[in-house]
């Protein structure tokens, strides 16, 4: 018989929530640290007067068979997205390639991204079990005793709060992230140095709306397609977000940076990013008309580069795991396989 103990997960994403619904499942008991207001990490989306957007990840697909068979449980929250997804080239919007033949299908929760790991984290969220708005500094061990570990936050008005109590904590954050946190302790050192060798790229993102486009006789602004991987020097992907499934109507992009270029214009004014990018989408798209809504939002670790080449990474002495898509590549199944996968061998 398994003993029971009190996890602690910081991160709130995708991963994160896979290895605390399952290790909530096999009997232990976990609290969730977030920093930001909601769940969902990169599988966010964001609201306007004109409609939501993801702004992070545009959808997931389909690979792993233990992914497959989680989602047939809410089979009506996700809907397959028929993108019409095309390939375009330099500036002039040329479509190189169409359909792209052999792409997996892809899927999208309704109505937005967030509202899949929002699902998945409702038991947590009745239980009191995550705390939102909650940055986690450093990773102690624990005052009164010293085989489980405490951890000191920092969250809204520079309040600032300990918790303890847990035998063991999960770091479901970006590689960059947890290398920090993980060297703040030198016992640490190890899985920090292991963590370091992945690498992740930022992301500049661009959320257009043009509500004109909803007329008499209009339907939709510019080119046939919904979406596009882009070989425009600052553009990387489109992608209309009306197109969607359960999405309102009005006319709505999202359009994300090159990793070069958002590297490049890291510590850009947003304002800069928004008058560049919306130019370079005009060059693409042919859609000269001026939005009614444009906002810029900076990932600092948006898209793997080089993974870590293990699905997670746990140290069973100190009671210490690192999970995320960044461990196996950049996928929204590849963070629920490192959750799922690190919540197993704790378990």
């Amino acid at each position: 018989m398994t003993t029971s103990k009190h996890i602690a997960i910081i991160g709130a994403g995708m991963a994160g929530v896979a290895c605390a619904r399952t290790l909530l499942q096999a009997g232990h008991r976990v609290t969730v640290f977030e920093k930001s207001q909601g769940l969902g990490g990169r599988m966010s989306t964001r609201q306007s007067a004109f409609g939501t957007f993801d702004h992070g990840a545009q959808y997931f697909t389909v690979r792993d068979a233990r992914f497959a068979k989680v989602l047939t449980l809410t089979p009506a929250l996700c809907r397959p997205w028929s993108a019409n997804t095309v390939r375009v080239l330099d500036s002039h919007g040329r479509v190189a390639a169409a359909g792209l033949p052999g792409r997996d299908p892809h899927w999208v929760p309704t109505p937005g991204m967030n509202a899949l790991v929002g699902h998945w984290a409702q038991p947590l969220a009745a239980g009191a079990m995550v705390e939102l708005q909650t940055k986690v500094t450093a990773i102690e061990p624990d005052a009164l005793h010293k085989k489980q570990w405490q951890l000191r936050t920092s969250g809204a008005g520079d309040s600032s709060h300990v918790f303890s109590g847990f035998d063991a904590v999960v770091l479901a954050i970006p590689g960059p992230q947890a290398e920090l946190l993980l060297k703040s302790n030198s016992r640490f050192a190890s899985l920090a140095g292991k963590v370091a060798k992945s690498t992740v790229a930022p992301c500049w993102t661009l959320m257009l709306a043009f509500p004109q486009a909803v007329q008499p006789g209009l339907t939709t602004l510019g080119p046939q397609w919904n979406a596009a991987r882009s070989t425009h020097h600052r553009i990387a992907w489109l992608a209309r977000e009306s197109s969607k499934p359960g999405r309102g109507a009005v006319e709505r992009w999202t359009v994300q940076a090159s990793a070069a270029w958002s590297q490049e214009h890291l510590q850009d004014d947003p304002a800069r990013v928004t008058a560049k990018l919306i130019k370079a989408f005009s060059e693409v798209t042919g859609i000269r008309a001026e939005p009614a809504h444009a906002h810029a939002h900076r990932w600092l670790y948006a898209k793997t580069e080089k993974p870590l080449g293990v699905s997670h990474l746990w140290d069973n002495k100190l009671g210490i795991g690192v999970c995320g898509d960044w461990c196996l590549g950049h996928r929204v199944e590849d963070a629920f396989v490192s959750g799922l996968e690190l919540a197993l061998k704790i378990a």
